[in-house]
């Protein structure tokens, strides 16, 4: 019996996927996770320094100053660019998810003309790049809003139809994956039945779907956060978003005579802090998601 236990013992820990990676490899990974966390640590410890001392370069601090974080919100207007932000990129990222879940249904689900050509140009538009359309989305913003006697340009919808233009495609790809995943026959069986084709939609597919729409709204809203070069041209002082704020406040920084290092390591924590929080709240979705769509089908 325990000649049957130490070959079963053994037999799991040659099983152990902690010792399927190299012992060197192993140490390879930690040291690149710790190159990737030094940057993120040494901003933190920046951001409860007294500014006199960051401004010196001295690495620890004689003394925490956690005010950094409070009074940056009177330094530069913190508050409005982040809800610029969240409404932009969040609005782009539902509206994305759910026009994505209908596209990648049809290109899942039926045959058509012109079908093969779509799903590749859904790859070959992330690969446009951003620099190359922002003059004639410009254009084309400014031709509208002519026309239509209302100003576009400098206003949130402008910035939630140019971040949909890649959030789309984006989603619709990153869906499609994972709906191959879903048999046929569950759809089949709910039409069998006696519901529709849109009520097997909305009662079969979209719970099996969940994780993988979590994951795309996530990275479609990370499209619109971490924008820059569409937010500099498109938004008004009323509507910058957070990402242009810090751009602001760290130019003006440099040329002070008192560089707010504190304050600017606090504000792109803060800055920062929304989708860290999403991932930790839908991380077993991510997790589920991002699984799901690279199974094979």
């Amino acid at each position: 019996m325990t000649a049957i236990q130490t070959r079963t013992g053994a037999r799991v820990r040659a099983r152990n996927p902690q010792r399927l990676l190299p012992r060197w490899l192993s140490i390879v990974i930690v040291a690149l996770l710790m190159c990737m966390l030094l940057p993120i640590v040494y901003m933190v410890i920046i951001s409860i320094s007294p500014d006199f001392e960051s401004s010196s370069g001295e690495f620890w601090p004689s003394q925490f100053v956690f005010s950094n974080y409070v009074s940056v919100f009177s330094t530069v207007d913190l508050a409005q660019g982040l809800i610029n932000s969240l409404v932009a990129s969040l609005s782009a990222a539902v509206i994305a998810t759910f026009f994505g879940l209908g596209a990648a249904y049809c290109l899942a689900r039926f045959n058509f003309r012109g079908r093969g050509p779509l799903m590749t140009s859904l790859v070959g538009f992330q690969s446009i790049p951003g620099v190359m359309i922002i003059l004639p989305l410009f254009v084309v913003f400014s031709s509208f809003g002519s026309a239509l006697g209302i100003p576009i340009i400098g206003t949130r919808p402008a910035l939630i139809i140019t971040y949909l233009t890649f959030a789309i495609p984006f989603a619709t790809w990153l869906l499609l994956t994972n709906l191959r995943q879903i048999p046929v026959a569950f759809e089949e069986a709910a039409m069998i039945d006696g519901l529709t084709r849109f009520g097997a939609l909305r009662k079969i597919i979209f719970p099996l779907m969940v994780p993988g729409m979590v994951v795309t709204l996530i990275f479609s809203l990370l499209v619109g956060w971490n924008d820059v070069l569409f937010a500099t041209v498109l938004t008004s002082p009323e509507t910058q978003t957070v990402a242009i704020k810090l751009q602001t406040f760290a130019v003006t920084t440099e040329g002070g005579s008192l560089p707010l290092y504190g304050q600017l390591m606090a504000a792109s924590l803060i800055s920062a802090a929304p989708v860290v929080i999403l991932y930790m709240i839908f991380q077993r979705q991510l997790v589920g998601g991002l699984t799901a769509g690279g199974e094979k089908g």
